[in-house]
């Protein structure tokens, strides 16, 4: 599992691109979002945490095609499903599934400091910010891994993934910025959001890596 993992990592360090044009088109919303509400400062750090849930979120999505697309179409993905009785598949899935968070999700995360400075955003908001995407991220990837298995023999599947996966990621969206407005407001919980977020992570590990392979293995069929 460890050398997938790092085999993962290596194909998408040579695919080249994917986690820069995650970070720019993440760069691109936060830069548009003054353009749109003006240059309203005390605005700008009140919604600074919602965009960036939003921004991550949507990139997020851009790679989720690329999940599978690769083994796909090197013929690896019908080895790795023909190997489910040596290497559990689910268990497969939910490495690739990291792999994939490491190299497109990660970098998001790293960028939100600086991009939280161009929305006016306190260091206690980044900070919990940064912290909720780390907690929420992973479910986004996890949930996605389901819609990526089920387009993966489609030509264009990259849209329909998004249209599979978005919907069931709202939940994370609303508890991630609920976990940040109560890191900023004394009068807001923090702590129950923020165990909800990281409870959808957990949930999902265990789902989405299943319903995958699930998708998968009819796939071969």
């Amino acid at each position: 599992m460890w050398a997938l993992y790092l085999r993962d990592i290596r194909l998408g360090v040579r695919a080249g691109g994917g986690a820069f044009v995650g970070v720019l088109f993440f760069l691109t919303i936060v830069a548009v979002i003054p353009f749109g509400v003006g240059p309203d400062l005390a605005l700008l750090a009140r919604i600074g945490p919602a965009m960036l849930w939003i921004g991550a979120l949507l990139a997020s999505l851009l790679g989720l095609e690329r999940l599978f697309q690769a083994d796909r179409e090197t013929g690896s993905l019908d080895l790795i499903v023909i190997a489910d009785g040596h290497h559990w598949l689910p268990l497969t899935v939910l490495v690739k599934c990291l792999a994939h968070w490491t190299i497109s999700t990660l970098p998001l995360i790293i960028a939100v400091p600086v991009f939280g400075l161009l929305l006016n955003m306190d260091p206690l908001a980044i900070g919990a910010t940064a912290l909720t995407l780390v907690a929420g991220t992973p479910a986004i990837t996890f949930i996605g891994a389901t819609g990526a298995a089920v387009a993966v023999a489609l030509p264009r599947g990259g849209l329909l993934v998004s249209i599979l996966v978005l919907p069931l990621t709202i939940p994370v969206l609303i508890f991630g910025v609920s976990a940040v407005n109560g890191a900023v407001d004394a009068t807001a919980p923090f702590l129950a959001p923020f165990l909800v977020v990281a409870a959808l992570s957990m949930f999902f590990a265990v789902i989405g890596p299943f319903a995958a392979a699930t998708a998968l293995r009819a796939l071969s069929d």
